[in-house]
């Protein structure tokens, strides 16, 4: 006697009003030809509704016929799920011979007998496709081992199609493996922004306005059956409640609808699970265990894949989010137990992640939990180190995450908050912060490894002066901020960085280098990022501009390779080191390397708003634009970086060298190298110097200027290190190159 099979589980169920065409999952299903299909999503995804459109719709004469089966509850055992299969396979193939009969079924007649029959008889039949709707509802073992053993055997021209809400185990993996498995997730399924604004079109009868489908969508990330769900709310007509309430009303919907389709359907334990782990942003083994117990992990990993709606997230493997609307949902139920629960468990969470070093998650659940001072604590623990690393923006967010009336509140958080200003290169808005902390009475209060608010403010108003191209000012205020500071610390080396470079755009090249030079040693000493690649291409820069050429080149290439190793190759504090390394290719002639090292600073001056860098680096990027379209002979493109470096020039406080070489770029059409300025060489000096344009020996020089013949020797000596020279005719040209002569 052969089982029947009820005739609604061999039909899909009727299509739901407003219907929205896919053609383009439609076409997928059509165009996979693996044997197996899988649709697995959560409920509500709209798996059955697609595969009822694509089923009626289906072209018999091109694909075959198509056989379907809703699974439920009463299939979950080998025979009864075998029975509704031959029930539905006979719907279309009649003429099948195999017959499973009711209470017949053992292990060993399904390998033996069934099995073999069975695929002998589709695998000679025209091409058949059949269509198992719920797998999710199989969960006994040897059902979903014989399910295995007819899916890996499959015979050409016959193809399945399983539609679950759970990612699918058994065979799967391996037939993916072997690529015979076509596959549709909630991804897939998931309306697009377009087709979600033209279901919410059809729901209410007219286009929904931008803000509003774009809260939808975003509330539901496209998820079926809670867009229709709040799409349904909106629009019922004569709702006194106003569309506040019927959004209100939508939302209920959704959670009801979630609580009996998902969480009334869990166990205890995987119920509590979801609950506990709600506050958090994301789903990992170590943060879930910190809040659920030792056995979160193992259940995160079956919860992804029996709920899905548990979205995997790019930031680590094996970490998931709540999809919104079951967070909602999760944290209604939480609420529900208290405050004092909720946070506890923020509490918890902080605590673990700020044992993992991860401030960002810390400073967020702290502040969720309302203990503002523990929050305030772990920013001023770890605020220095990534600012000093170049990681300014992941400060600003620990900042935001926190309430403004703290972070003004505390001169100690107005100094963070400049800092942080001045890392992404906007020194107004530091200026600001500052005297915001300067109208506190706690500037005896320690900052960082600075000392006190005080002194702090004070460093940080030296760097933004020198930013907005205040460089008497910066120096003035530099000078008092290396003095009040300890040496070795991350805030000597910002004074003395500030003050050294007041000192070179003042020309005073060799009081930059040795100020400079102690600003390396305490930002090596500091492991301040920042600070040291600052002062390696200023002194770069300075070296270069002195005419020491051989030094410009040791120290850019260390302030290169520094750059690179702590990743700043885009940061603001690269761009002395590229121009200095653009103007000493320039005047090696290497006009391509030039381009490419001038190119780099460029890019990184046009990502920064035009305040984020001090008006001297920007003038001097421009000048050596100027130079190297010079060397091309390209006229006009000189003319115009002369003036950008002029338009530049006019917004320092005092233009220092800047006007001496936009004086000699305006006279010259060629290449203007850089090099020393008449101060650069001592008073003796360049007496010697012009001595040696004549026909004197050394000796005849000492003569004529009262002088030791040892003394002329090593002033010789010293001009020739200065102008980069030789011999005397070498440093006679250079020197009159350079304007000294």
């Amino acid at each position: 006697m052969t089982s029947s099979v009820p005739a609604f589980k061999l039909r899909p169920p009727a299509q739901p009003p407003h219907l929205l065409t896919r053609p383009r999952l439609l076409h997928r299903l059509d165009a996979a030809t693996e044997p197996v299909v899988v649709v697995s999503a959560p409920a509500g995804a709209g798996k059955t509704v697609l595969l009822t459109e694509w089923w009626r719709d289906r072209d018999p004469a091109a694909r075959g016929a198509c056989a379907w089966l809703s699974l439920d509850g009463y299939d979950n055992a080998p025979e009864r799920l075998w029975s509704g299969i031959m029930g539905a396979l006979h719907q279309v193939r009649a003429d099948l011979p195999v017959r499973l009969d009711e209470g017949g079924w053992t292990a060993g007649s399904w390998l033996d007998e069934t099995l073999p029959a069975l695929l002998t008889a589709v695998g000679t039949a025209a091409p058949l496709t059949l269509v198992l709707d719920g797998l999710e509802t199989v969960t006994d073992a040897d059902a979903q081992r014989t399910l295995g053993d007819f899916l890996t055997r499959l015979p050409h021209g016959f193809r399945v199609v399983l539609s679950t809400r759970h990612l699918p185990g058994g065979p799967l993996p391996a037939l993916r493996a072997r690529g015979l498995v076509a596959e549709l997730d909630l991804h897939d399924l998931a309306f697009t922004p377009e087709e979600a604004r033209s279901v919410l079109t059809a729901l209410l009868g007219s286009a929904p306005t931008a803000a509003d489908s774009r809260a939808l969508y975003e509330a539901t990330e496209g998820w079926t059956a809670g867009l229709c769900i709040l799409g349904r709310a909106l629009a019922r007509a004569g709702d006194a409640a106003g569309v506040e309430g019927r959004r209100a009303r939508g939302g209920r919907a959704v959670t009801e609808y979630l609580a009996t389709e998902v969480l009334d359907r869990l166990t205890t334990e995987q119920r509590r699970f979801l609950i506990r782990t709600s506050v958090l942003d994301e789903l990992g083994a170590g943060p879930c265990q910190a809040l659920a117990g030792d056995r979160a992990g193992v259940l995160l990993r079956e919860l992804a894949r029996t709920v899905q709606m548990l979205v995997p997230v790019a930031t680590e493997a094996s970490a998931y989010r709540h999809h919104p609307a079951l967070a909602a949902l999760l944290l209604d139920v939480l609420a529900s137990e208290g405050a004092d629960t909720v946070a506890a468990l923020h509490r918890s969470a902080a605590q673990w992640y700020a044992r993992q070093g991860r401030t960002t998650e810390a400073v967020r659940h702290w502040t969720r939990s309302g203990d503002e001072p523990a929050a305030v604590a772990a920013v001023l623990d770890g605020w220095e180190k990534e600012i000093s690393a170049g990681h300014g923006a992941r400060v600003s967010r620990w900042l935001d995450l926190l309430p403004r009336r703290t972070v003004t509140a505390d001169a100690r958080l107005c100094v963070v908050a400049a800092m942080t200003a001045l890392a992404a290169g906007t020194p107004a808005t530091a200026i600001r912060w500052l005297d915001v902390a300067l109208l506190r009475e706690t500037e005896a209060e320690a900052v960082g490894e600075g000392g006190t608010v005080g002194e702090a403010a004070a460093v940080a108003r030296a760097v933004a002066c020198c930013l907005t191209g205040q460089v008497l000012t910066a120096g003035r205020l530099g000078e008092s901020a290396v003095t009040g500071t300890r040496p070795l610390t991350s805030w000597r080396a910002l004074a003395g960085t500030a003050r050294g470079a007041a000192l070179l755009w003042t020309g005073r090249y060799e009081d930059a280098e040795a100020l400079l030079g102690e600003a390396t040693r305490d930002a090596h000493a500091a492991g301040h990022g920042l600070a040291l690649v600052r002062a390696l291409g200023l002194r770069a820069l300075g070296a270069l501009l002195a005419g020491r050429r051989e030094r410009a080149a040791v120290l850019g290439d260390e302030a290169l390779q520094e750059i690179a190793s702590a990743g700043l190759d885009r940061h603001l504090v690269s761009v002395p080191a590229y121009v200095g390394r653009a103007g000493l290719l320039l005047e090696e002639a290497r006009l391509d390397e030039a381009a490419r090292a001038l190119s780099d600073a460029e890019a990184v001056l046009a990502d920064s708003s035009r305040t984020a860098s001090e008006p001297h680096i920007r003038a001097l990027c421009h000048l050596t634009r100027t130079r190297l379209e010079s060397a091309r002979h390209d006229t006009h493109a000189a003319r115009g970086a002369r003036e950008a470096a002029e338009r530049e020039a006019a917004g320092c406080e005092s233009p220092g060298i800047l006007a001496d070489l936009l004086g000699r770029a305006a006279g010259e059409p060629a290449v203007v190298p850089f090099g020393p300025r008449p101060q650069d060489l001592s008073l003796g000096e360049r007496r010697v110097l012009r001595a040696l344009s004549g026909s004197l020996t050394l000796r005849e020089i000492a003569s004529e200027l009262y002088v030791s013949h040892n003394t002329v020797k090593t002033q010789v000596r010293a001009i020739f290190r200065k102008l980069d020279a030789h011999d005397r005719s070498e440093a006679v040209t250079r020197a009159r190159e350079c304007g000294v002569l």
